[in-house]
């Protein structure tokens, strides 16, 4: 018996009425996303990155050509505070990652973009951190999968709206 299923039964002896199931689930999501967190932060660390820096230039990357975006869209695209983006850029241009440029149009204007050095780390970071990715989910099956993933779907749309259903 698995420690959840521990913990899911002392609570049935003692307190019999509780419905657990929810408990256990999320016990399960809680651990799950340690193992993941610890996998995926191991793979960005070969890089010299944290999974926020690696957030970061895989959101300039996969933004297209040229590789750059304002602050504010990399703020919108990441859901962070502009405190939290600013020490983030700032560590990734202290590394040669990143480099903020200013409009010649308008000197107040500036765009972060990749370095030549930001472009080949995330390009390989990439592709690690997707096998890994998929390393993470080889005990389902191939239907299991989809299948997790639409569950996973409906379920946050609850939380985030419906406009999460249909993208």
């Amino acid at each position: 018996m698995e420690d959840i299923d521990k913990v899911i039964a002392q609570w049935g002896r003692e307190k019999p009425h509780l419905d657990t199931l929810p408990m256990a689930i999320f016990g399960r999501i809680m651990r799950l996303q340690k193992h993941v967190e610890a996998q995926i932060a191991a793979c960005h660390k070969q890089y010299g990155l944290t999974m926020g820096e690696f957030d970061v230039l895989a959101t300039l990357r996969r933004s297209g050509e040229p590789f750059n975006l304002t602050p504010s869209a990399l703020l919108s695209s990441m859901m962070l505070t502009s405190g939290a983006m600013t020490n983030r850029l700032d560590k990734l241009e202290s590394k040669g990652l990143i480099e903020r440029v200013h409009s010649k149009e308008d000197r107040r204007s500036v765009s972060v973009g990749l370095t030549d050095a930001g472009f080949n780390t995330i390009d390989k970071a990439i592709e690690d951190h997707v096998r890994i990715q998929h390393q993470l989910v080889e005990q389902l099956s191939a239907t299991e999968k989809p299948e997790l993933n639409q569950l996973l779907k409906t379920w946050l749309a609850g939380f985030e709206g419906e406009s999460s259903i249909l993208s």
